[in-house]
């Protein structure tokens, strides 16, 4: 792997977002319907607000499952509480002409696994821990060394 490489270049683009004010039941129908593990939150035509992973909202709905006295209880929770109120405020977000190495320690230092990719305020991207190890596992083994021999020359 190059770690010079910039995070353009391996992250998602095409992107799943929300609105602040999307219920849960609509995040859940986004979770059941995709693979992937985190919604970005999004207002003002892109401006990143936040972000919700999967786990975040399995461990509402977990809590939501216990208070609950009857279904319909929980139904109208669901109904009631947003993206707003699950997601996570002001996450670390990198730019895309950051590089795939300081990706890398941001990942290996926390326990977190998407970084939303922001330009000029506006989110352009994700970069999880699955498009690193991806782009690690299909990048040519001598990659690093050959351009580290050239930069030598």
């Amino acid at each position: 792997m190059n770690p010079n490489l910039t995070i353009q270049e391996v992250m998602t683009s095409e992107l799943v977002t929300v609105q602040p004010n999307e219920s849960l039941t609509g995040i859940r129908e986004i979770f059941s319907k995709h693979t992937f593990h985190h919604i970005p939150v999004i207002e003002n035509g892109g401006n990143l607000a936040g972000i919700i992973s999967r786990e975040d909202f399995y461990k509402v709905a977990f809590v939501l499952s216990v208070e609950a006295s009857k279904p319909t209880h929980v139904k109208n929770r669901f109904e009631q509480l947003t993206a707003h109120d699950i997601m996570t405020k002001y996450p670390l977000r990198l730019s895309p002409d950051d590089t795939l190495g300081l990706a890398a320690d941001i990942f290996l230092a926390n326990k977190f696994h998407a970084i939303p990719i922001v330009e000029d305020g506006n989110l352009v991207g994700i970069l999880t821990s699955h498009d690193l190890l991806s782009y690690c596992f299909n990048s040519p083994v001598g990659e690093q060394v050959e351009t580290e021999e050239f930069e030598e020359s």
